[in-house]
């Protein structure tokens, strides 16, 4: 059977390459074709665009780059039509997917989407719009169902694919050898994976360092962002060391990390690693947000646990001063540090077992297999 899967950004990418790779142990002559990028190309997709041309956030980014992602919405419809799978997937990316789900549900085609746009954070009413148009959605967040059902929709919880490649991650042995470092601890600055992400969070990150000089920080970086960019900003940082494409490396062997609100902070939740989240974005985006947001906090971790576990830092919270301080509370010694750890716990226990991949993979090629025999 025919597969088409959307995915807008880098987590996407990797979920997505996990969930190919399922789909294919259950249906060996799967054919895939993608919006996604390496990851989802190496699981064995034929990628069509990359990732990298959609990956906008917040508000005012988005409407300063409508014509492009209306001629990249176009150009997908058009593919889609041409090719005719008997399954779209959808993968987060809400903005985006949504259309797309509604324009696959207007062309007979049959609709998947896996990890669930947060509909439960603001507008939520979007949840009834997902109902019309998604033949079924696979959640990956435990309290999703709950939501959801109070919508009368019931939605198939698979389970979360973090989990999936944090039970597959082989830590490298030589990882501070090859990065020289030293034995005084490690500190993770963790920026996020788009440009606008790492001009507005890091430099806050890289001014708190300063305050630390009995410690080593590293800044995880992403080779889809062009190298000039981070190099611009640890122009005055010498100390400072980055690596690319290697977070988990880099969370095993950190004491503690500064985080941007995403997908990373249950990452670094995974490895017991006490953080701080950083948020900041445009002030015109920031206050559409505040006015919509429905839910008390940003963070994964957070939004799991119920309370907070994790101090959010977010917009003019973000200085130097307050990350130095939120850094210091959960080092070794720290008040928060233990407690923060017990909330880490709290959470994994909610998340579940590994899997999340393999059963949302399985489901789908069984329900494709249904509608195409029902034609």
């Amino acid at each position: 059977m025919n597969y088409y899967l959307i995915a807008g950004e880098r987590s996407g990418d990797l979920h997505g390459a996990n969930l190919i790779r399922a789909i294919r142990r259950h249906d060996s002559d799967a054919q895939c074709r993608a919006y996604g990028g390496e990851q989802m190309e190496e699981a064995g997709a034929v990628l069509v665009r990359h990732y990298r041309d959609m990956a906008f956030m917040g508000f005012l980014e988005v409407v300063k780059n409508l014509v492009t992602i209306r001629r990249i919405m176009r150009e997908c419809q058009d593919d889609l039509l041409t090719h005719r799978p008997d399954a779209l997937i959808l993968i987060d990316y809400a903005g985006f997917n949504l259309r797309m789900a509604r324009f696959a549900k207007k062309h007979g085609i049959r609709v998947f989407y896996y990890i669930s746009p947060k509909v439960w954070a603001w507008n939520q009413r979007r949840a009834l719009k997902i109902k019309e148009t998604v033949d079924r959605l696979f959640t990956i967040l435990p309290f999703e169902t709950e939501f959801f059902a109070t919508y009368d929709y019931k939605v198939e919880y698979v389970g979360n694919p973090l989990l999936d490649a944090f039970a597959d991650f082989e830590p490298d042995p030589d990882f501070r050898a090859k990065l020289k470092l030293d034995e005084r601890p490690v500190i993770a600055l963790l920026p996020g994976s788009r440009r606008q992400e790492i001009t507005s969070i890091l430099p806050a990150m890289l001014a708190a360092t300063r305050q630390f000089p009995n410690h080593q920080f590293v800044v995880g970086t992403v080779s889809n962002l062009p190298a000039p960019l981070y190099g611009n900003l640890l122009g005055g940082y010498p100390t400072v060391k980055r690596v690319s494409d290697s977070a988990y490396d880099l969370l095993t062997v950190a004491t503690a990390a500064l985080v941007t609100s995403g997908t990373a902070t249950l990452e670094t939740a995974l490895f017991n690693v006490p953080q701080v989240v950083c948020y900041k974005t445009t002030t015109v985006s920031y206050a559409i947000a505040k006015r919509l947001i429905a839910v008390p906090f940003i963070a994964l971790v957070n939004l799991i646990a119920n309370r907070e576990v994790v101090k959010e830092l977010i917009q003019n919270d973000l200085t130097a001063d307050h990350i130095a301080d939120e850094l210091r509370a959960v080092l070794p010694g720290g008040p928060r540090r233990e407690a923060q750890l017990t909330g880490y716990a709290d959470v994994q226990e909610k998340m579940g077992e590994p899997g999340a991949s393999e059963r949302a993979g399985k489901r789908m090629v069984e329900l494709a297999s249904e509608w195409s025999k029902s034609r």
